[in-house]
């Protein structure tokens, strides 16, 4: 627990560095209203993918449904903002777009995750597509024609604030005895079922911590952007975020911050190009995949115990 303590004050540390350094550089007028956009925009990516990953990448099940679980989360905050225009009213419809998407994650949950592979990916993205529709006809959400002016309540501060609390909280939940029980299922869950473990329970857990966090992001998406509609929230967002979880490497979560950013600042110096983006895009994540299959960083991880090991062996 003190080695736990110890690497948390040492990532606060890094991350309190890394806010005054983006503040001072907007203040400097290095970064500008459209490099700020990119940083929001990968930082609330980031808050989707690590959740993802967990699904994905720690505990073995093949989601699809993370943009239904997003959707929520932006609902929430773009229907309760307008009429709560405070910053309290922004974090209240957060809880409740969190509260609102484990309640849905546990019913899609609970009779899905008996499955595996394909035929969960397939579950979880049909359960995804019928949040999107229900959205899309709900007199509540306005339909087809989504919600706009919603206050702006998000800043890029917020948004990464909110994304190295989700990360510190997620990294911990990994390193913490559930962690390890849902890596356990993954490695084997015929040998981890056999030891006890009621494997459904520790699949659920790590689906609805999942969902929660992309609520979260989906609750500062609306708040940033200020305007939703259910098309935002289709088969493509779940893939996308599934891209960057892929590419990063399944079951690492410095991969994720990596590939977030990589594909981020592509996307961003893509904009001149029209509509020879998308293919540039495309071919540049071909021919990632064809060179690194495991992903930009594997399962690889940043840890500063490794470095305090091989200072040790150093020094003998």
């Amino acid at each position: 627990m003190r080695t736990r303590l110890k690497a948390n004050l040492v990532w606060a540390g890094l991350m309190i560095f890394g806010f005054i350094l983006i503040d001072g550089l907007e203040f400097a007028g290095i970064i500008n209203t459209f490099i700020e956009n990119m940083l929001v925009t990968i930082g609330i990516n980031v808050i989707l993918a690590i959740g993802l990953n967990l699904i994905i990448g720690f505990s073995g099940q093949f989601s699809l449904g993370h943009a239904g679980f997003m959707a929520i989360g932006a609902y929430a905050t773009g229907i309760i903002t307008p009429t709560i225009t405070t910053i309290g009213g922004f974090y209240l419809s957060m809880f409740i777009g969190v509260i609102i998407a484990i309640i849905a994650a546990l019913i899609v949950g609970i009779p899905t995750l008996r499955l595996r592979g394909d035929y969960l990916a397939i579950a979880t993205m049909g359960a995804a597509e019928i949040i999107r529709l229900l959205i899309n006809n709900l007199k509540i959400t306005n339909g087809a024609a989504g919600i706009f002016n919603i206050p702006a309540l998000a800043s890029w501060a917020t948004v990464y604030v909110i994304m190295c609390i989700t990360t510190i909280m997620t990294v911990n939940f990994i390193h913490s005895r559930s962690g390890r029980a849902i890596m356990a299922i993954r490695e084997d869950e015929i040998a981890a079922e056999a030891m006890g473990l009621n494997t459904t329970r520790w699949k659920l857990a790590a689906f609805v911590f999942g969902a929660a966090t992309a609520a979260v992001g989906g609750s500062l998406h609306a708040a940033y952007i200020q305007t939703i509609a259910p098309s935002d929230f289709n088969i493509m967002a779940s893939i996308a975020i599934l891209i960057i979880v892929v590419l990063g490497g399944v079951g690492s979560i410095t991969g994720t911050f990596v590939a977030a950013i990589v594909l981020g600042a592509l996307d961003t110096i893509l904009q001149n190009f029209g509509t020879l983006r998308m293919i540039i895009y495309s071919l540049a994540l071909i021919l990632i995949m064809i060179f690194k299959p495991a992903g930009l960083l594997g399962t690889w991880e940043l840890s500063f115990k490794r470095f305090n090991r091989q200072e040790v062996a150093d020094h003998e």
